[in-house]
Order: C-alpha cells, then structure tokens, then sequence
C-alpha cells in the first residue's frame, strides 16, 4: 500500500534547501551527532554542552547560536520546514490528507533510511527524558504554526483558522504517535516500520478519526 502510494504520480519531491542553508544544517547535523554519541556513551544528564561542543570541534557559542538550550540539541531540527515546503509543493485539488501522508512517508521515511539509529535515539530521549519532554510542547506548537500557514495557503484561509489549527494538531499528534510506536517496537530502526506506521496513522485521519 505504501510502495502503490509513493509509486504513483506525483509532483516534484519535497524542495531542496539552498547551499547556505545546507551549510547551517551540516553544521547542525555535526553538533547533533556529536550530542548523540556522547549521550549514548554518558547519558543524557552527565553530558555537558561543553563537553559536546569540544567533540564537534566546534565552539561553546555555536552550538548556543544553533542550540539555545541543551534540550534544542534533541528537540531542533531542519525538517520542520521541509514539511511545511512540501505541503506547499502539493497539487491545489489534492485531498489535505493525501498531501499529508505522501510529504511526511517521504520525507520522515528519507530520513529513517539515511539516519535512522539517530532519529530513534531522538524520539527515545524526548520519551525517556522529562527535560525534553517538557520543553517538546514549545516545539509541537511551533510546528503546528508551521503546518497551519502551509494549509492556510492551499486552502484560502487565515493561518489561525480554527479548523486548520484542529487538522494541524491532528496531523502533529497522528505523527507522534507513529514515531513513539516505532521506537518503541523497531530496535533496529527499520525505516519501512516507520513508513508504515505514519500510513497507518494517516489512514486514521483520513477515514475521520472512526476505528
């Protein structure tokens, strides 16, 4: 059922960033993996940012300049937006769910298939560590500001419709959910557990929320 989906004809994939922006999120990506590595080999509490800023080669003000707080180092990434460009990049008359699933299977499931031991490790932290989950609330609405101005832009409406700020929720928590469920049973990351996992969600939302 995936394969049919990703299969059929379909637009252009989700854009690409520009080379200055591929640039911050490289310097992003040797933060993160350096965080990463260090909290496997420590644990979350016993690294420092300091200690994670000497690992990355880079300094203490950079990582604060990408990563405000030690919880951003888990919590911030760049693929936010590219959710929000790929709505975008969807055909007009295509069903809002439709262009959901088919955005988030191929970007999410890119990112499983090229660093899925890191995402899972992400997802397992924001689960495991009450800091970060804490803190995830800030992100979930930030991305829901995000998802929202994309489908308002499709649909004609303001971006703080009251609809729209539903499905966004919606969509965020359908989301959510797959990822917790992947983490909690792909102990090797397999990015087609993942896929189907967000189908299945989507297929939720599609059918209007009955079981």
């Amino acid at each position: 059922m995936v394969c049919a989906r990703m299969n059929a004809a379909s637009p252009p994939r989700t854009p690409r960033p520009g080379l200055r922006e591929r640039k911050k999120i490289k310097t992003r990506q040797a933060i993160r993996r350096a965080a990463y590595r260090l909290f496997a080999e420590r644990g979350y509490q016993a690294t420092s940012v300091e200690r994670i800023a000497e690992a990355a080669e880079v300094s203490l003000s950079t990582v604060f300049r990408y990563f405000p707080t030690k919880e951003d180092l888990v919590l911030t990434d760049e693929y936010d937006t590219l959710l929000a460009a790929g709505i975008r990049a969807r055909p007009a008359d295509e069903p809002m769910v439709e262009s959901i699933r088919r955005v988030t299977v191929e970007t999410l499931g890119e990112i499983a298939a090229q660093e899925g031991a890191e995402l899972l490790q992400r997802i397992r932290l924001i689960r495991d560590v009450p800091a970060i989950r804490g803190r995830s609330a800030e992100q979930a609405a930030r991305i829901a500001a995000l998802i929202s101005a994309a489908l308002a832009e499709r649909a004609g409406r303001p971006a703080d419709d009251l609809e729209l700020r539903v499905v966004s929720a919606a969509i965020l928590a359908a989301l959510q959910e797959a990822m917790l469920s992947w983490a909690a049973e792909s102990p090797t990351a397999a990015p087609d557990a993942l896929i189907a996992l967000i189908d299945r969600s989507m297929d939720v939302l599609a059918r209007g929320l009955t079981l």
